[in-house]
């Protein structure tokens, strides 16, 4: 991975990756991406350096077929305090390192970007807040399993005593549960609709 994290320019980074994942050519990456709007040519031209700026639909086309995140096509990754290498971005850009660049694209709270003012501090908690409620709803389904199998396995009953095990099943599923909801009343009271799908 680390030839292509520090590759200057979006056309550089794509072509070290294509190269990197066997794709022989402009084309057989373009293959990738049938009914797409990422042809041979614009391929060429931006692995060329003749062209440097994408739609947000090829930038997630070509980063979908290449099976990269698309912040390695976008920032070169493998230097965090460079400044990053991005064309036609406005004055408000200039000084953002790679690693604040980042931070920035992913929405970390405790990232390295910088930020401006209280309410997007607060919408990229918000953010943050969705995505460990999808992980603690994931974990919830993954804890559910393990005790209806741990269940069948424990004889009608019985009760296993071994103070060795201080975590159960049971003990991390109440605390799931109690995570998502704070996690969802705090989203709820700001104003996210998690109607429907949070059970």
């Amino acid at each position: 991975m680390t030839g292509f994290v520090r590759q200057s320019g979006i056309g550089e980074r794509i072509q070290a990756i294509r190269k990197r994942h066997g794709i022989r050519s402009a084309k057989d990456l373009a293959d990738l991406m049938p009914g797409g709007n990422v042809t041979e040519a614009i391929l060429q031209n931006l692995e060329a350096g003749r062209k440097q700026d994408l739609s947000v639909s090829q930038l997630l086309n070509i980063s979908h077929a290449l099976r990269v995140p698309p912040v390695f096509l976008l920032a070169p990754i493998g230097r965090p305090h460079d400044a990053l290498d991005l064309v036609n971005l406005s004055n408000t850009f200039e000084g953002m390192t790679v690693a604040e660049f980042d931070a920035w694209i992913s929405g970390e709270t405790n990232g390295t970007y910088r930020w401006r003012d209280l309410t997007e501090r607060t919408e990229r908690s918000q953010l943050e807040a969705m995505r460990q409620l999808i992980a603690s709803l994931r974990e919830r389904r993954r804890l559910t399993t393990n005790a209806a199998i741990e269940a069948e396995l424990t004889p009608p009953g019985e009760v296993n005593t071994d103070p060795a095990i201080w975590d159960t099943t049971q003990e991390r599923l109440a605390e799931a549960n109690r995570r998502i909801e704070q996690l969802s009343s705090y989203l709820t009271d700001a104003g996210w609709d998690l109607e429907g799908w949070v059970k």
